[in-house]
């Protein structure tokens, strides 16, 4: 049965939050809230969690997940940055933003791209979700919660509980979010000279990338 955290959307409760950071240190599940839509979130380095997100999802292991992070201060742990994307990078976070960018060999294998050796990465602009983030001191692995032969996310708690109670272990209600889903753009390219791709235009601005 997941647990119900009902939070204060600007000034969210620490007890609660602290809570929901628990059950995603002890391995579970948990539905959170983001600046472009409900996702679903598990500790990084737990494989079982991270099979689990997968198959509540109803995704392979081709199916890009995300590392949420609460800045880009821990971004050379993961990912293979120059200047020129670092710039980029620093213009669009925190907000609405997914990067695919080349995966370092800390990021473990069931993590990034199994063919491409990649990893979407996004700085969330979230009250509640960077709180939660500061708690649990490393980012999160997530993605959309987009329910199985489904296209569209789910952006209401109470019916995010309701359908998952039994797969979740908690669920983070902190109102509704935009319900769009966040721009992708592959700066991969960037590494070899090239130009960043949008593969997926959404939320974010492509004015505010330069692009």
């Amino acid at each position: 049965m997941a647990q119900y955290f009902d939070v204060h959307p600007v000034n969210p409760q620490h007890r609660l939050l602290k809570q929901a950071a628990g059950l995603l240190e002890g391995g579970g599940i948990v539905a959170v809230p983001t600046d472009s839509s409900y996702a679903l979130a598990c500790h990084l380095d737990d494989k079982a969690a991270a099979d689990r997100l997968r198959q509540i999802r109803g995704v392979d292991d081709k199916h890009h997940l995300t590392l949420l992070c609460r800045d880009l201060s821990e971004l050379a742990n993961y990912a293979r940055v120059d200047n020129r994307q670092y710039r980029l990078l620093k213009s669009a976070t925190p907000g609405p933003y997914t990067f695919i960018l080349e995966a370092t060999r800390e990021v473990p294998r069931r993590v990034s791209h199994p063919q491409r050796k990649t990893i979407g990465l996004r700085v969330p602009d979230h009250r509640v979700l960077q709180e939660l983030l500061a708690l649990h001191a490393a980012p999160l692995l997530a993605t959309t919660l987009i329910p199985p032969h489904e296209t569209e996310p789910l952006n209401d708690a109470q019916e995010i509980r309701n359908r998952y109670e039994k797969l979740l272990a908690g669920v983070i209600d902190a109102g509704a979010c935009p319900s769009r889903p966040t721009t992708v753009i592959d700066l991969t390219p960037m590494g070899a000279g090239g130009e960043a791709v949008v593969v997926r235009m959404g939320r974010g601005e492509l004015a505010t990338l330069g692009l």
